[in-house]
């Protein structure tokens, strides 16, 4: 992977992971702010871009063989939301498992 690739892959991480805390209400990653929000968005949206390429090429077989391509934004950003969802459902239930 050079650096261009690997600036693009960043860039298409933080534009979905933006896009999939959007989309969930009340994410349990909203209290964040600077930094860590973005980091957070670029993290979250690059692990749904893995999620988005496995559901789609993986499973569906539709689309081509690189992860984190442009051209499958769409995956990318339902694959994010979807992990956006998951760790905020789990954040909030381990996380009230423990103070209890």
């Amino acid at each position: 992977m050079d650096i261009g690739s690997l600036l693009a892959a960043l860039l298409l991480g933080f534009v979905c992971g933006v896009i999939g805390r959007a989309v969930i209400p009340n994410d349990a990653f909203r209290a964040m702010s600077g930094w860590k929000s973005w980091l957070t968005s670029t993290a979250l949206g690059l692990l749904g871009a893995l999620v988005g390429y496995w559901i789609f090429a993986g499973l569906f077989g539709i689309g081509d063989e690189d992860k984190f391509d442009w051209g499958g934004i769409v995956g990318a950003v339902i694959g994010a939301i979807i992990v956006v969802a998951v760790g905020s459902w789990a954040i909030k239930k381990f996380a009230k498992d423990a103070i209890t």
